[in-house]
């Protein structure tokens, strides 16, 4: 290696995949992830589709994906994946949970998942960083105020023991939450773009109208969020892959 440290290699843990008429066009959770993290590569496992969990010896870093999956459905390989995750954040593995993943750390960790009693929440909104965030070394250096991608009918209702949230948005008091010193997890999707977002409105608009919710109009205030894509740039880093 010519003197040079060897990168440390994240583990993404996928617990679904994206619309599949979609991955012609945009690719799927590990491309956009790969380009988020700012890393050449990234080892997946498929848990959704069975693939076993590595040992923990031999991860450095691990992201866990969103999934069109409820999280309070207590499927077989999302509880295997939930009892993994907590031996992982118990041994001070850095772990990012996005979406589902934010709520699946929570459950296996012992706060409360299920349906968000406010509603859906999709499209570009607004991530309001509390006081408590202020010294956090993933989110710290974050504005008060910035854009983020989201999707998603279920929220974490109550948090962990010793967990604290570093976040909320309109309809999320729980949006960004610190589980331990060094495990997080992010309601929203910093793996988004803004046409990832405008296409998953498209697909999901006779939902969004049933609900009472006009997707026209939220497609309309989709916007990029470069600060949201920092923060898995600022995990790779952390981990020691870039």
């Amino acid at each position: 290696m010519n003197g040079q440290k060897a990168l440390k290699q994240i583990t993404l843990i996928k617990t679904g995949g994206t619309i599949p008429d979609m991955k012609q066009e945009f690719g799927d959770f590990e491309d956009w992830f790969s380009a988020g993290l700012g890393v050449p590569s990234i080892k997946t496992v498929e848990v959704y589709e069975q693939q076993p969990l590595p040992d923990l010896s031999e991860v450095s870093g691990i992201v866990i994906t969103g999934s069109a999956s409820m999280v309070s459905d207590k499927a077989d390989w999302s509880e295997k994946t939930g009892q993994w995750l907590k031996q992982a954040v118990d041994a001070g593995v850095p772990v990012l949970g996005i979406c589902y993943g934010h709520q699946l750390l929570a459950q296996a960790l012992g706060g409360e998942v299920g349906l968000n009693p406010k509603g859906r929440q999709i499209g570009t909104v607004n991530a309001h960083m509390l006081e408590e965030a202020a010294d956090d070394p993933l989110l710290g250096d974050l504005p008060t105020d910035y854009p983020v991608q989201t999707s998603h009918s279920e929220s974490v209702l109550s948090l962990p023991p010793n967990a604290k949230s570093l976040a909320t948005s309109e309809r999320d008091d729980n949006f960004v939450i610190r589980f331990a010193d060094k495990a997080w997890g992010v309601q929203y999707h910093p793996e988004f773009s803004a046409p990832v977002m405008r296409e998953y409105l498209t697909r999901r608009a006779d939902a969004i109208r049933s609900e009472g919710q006009d997707p026209d109009d939220l497609r309309s205030k989709v916007t990029d969020s470069e600060t949201a894509w920092s923060v898995l740039r600022k995990f790779a880093t952390m981990v020691g892959a870039t």
